[in-house]
């Protein structure tokens, strides 16, 4: 009889490291993401979400500013049905990446659905609950400049 594998811990090694705490600097350094894997992913990511006639579709950069991510996806659908099927194809597509750990949590009917494709997470909204949560403003660049600041 064989012996069942068990499912590896989730997360990527990034979200890992930032779980575990400061490193031992003699241990070496974490590997870096590489853009141009990172941009493939999310150019697949709007791609997929334009596909599904998902609206108001933003990317925005929280890399050194969020430990969880390096960027971060915000769209809207218009009803539950929507939002589900852009999460499922968005999950198939991504594994046909290469990309195996894709987590979705709220696709069961929600007015929030989060995708966790590890350095990317996208947040998929019901019209009125994106302007409540209002994501664009807590994580947009706008926040980064100082006001009264050229620039």
């Amino acid at each position: 009889m064989p012996v069942p594998k068990l499912p590896a811990t989730p997360g990527t090694p990034r979200k890992k490291a930032a779980a575990a705490g400061p490193r031992n600097p003699i241990a070496g350094k974490a590997k870096a993401v590489e853009p141009s894997r990172l941009e493939t992913l999310e150019r697949l990511i709007i791609a997929s979400l334009e596909d599904d006639k998902a609206e108001a579709i933003v990317a925005l950069d929280v890399a050194g500013r969020a430990a969880f991510a390096d960027r971060m996806i915000i769209a809207t659908g218009i009803a539950d049905r929507q939002i589900a099927a852009m999460a499922q194809h968005l999950e198939e597509k991504l594994s046909k990446a290469g990309l195996k750990r894709v987590q979705i949590e709220g696709a069961a009917g929600s007015d929030w659905v989060l995708i966790d494709a590890g350095d990317i997470v996208v947040h998929l909204f019901k019209p009125d609950a994106r302007n409540l949560y209002a994501l664009e403003r807590m994580w947009g660049p706008e926040l980064d400049q100082v006001p009264g600041s050229a620039g």
